[in-house]
């Protein structure tokens, strides 16, 4: 009988858990748009060694488009307070 929380899927609650975590508080820092980037490419690793290549490809598309907002947002805050 297999295990159910092996190392893989701790690793996926994990990902999955900051990921939703991130994007909750969003708002309140650029910090965690970046945190959430970084999620998301946890997500994207779980994915592959999973087998849910489908999964792990729309999640790497996420970490671009979140380091992208986060780029943006760093720019824009640094432009506010300097």
């Amino acid at each position: 009988m297999p295990e159910i929380f092996d190392g893989l899927t701790i690793f996926g609650l994990i990902a999955v858990s900051a990921m939703l975590m991130f994007y909750a508080f969003e708002d309140a820092s650029h910090w965690n748009v970046f945190g959430f980037a970084i999620a998301c490419a946890a997500g994207s690793v779980y994915g592959f060694l999973q087998g849910a290549w489908p999964f792990g490809i729309v999640e790497a598309i996420w970490s671009f488009i979140a380091l992208r907002r986060w780029q943006r947002r760093r720019l824009l805050g640094s432009r506010a307070t300097g």
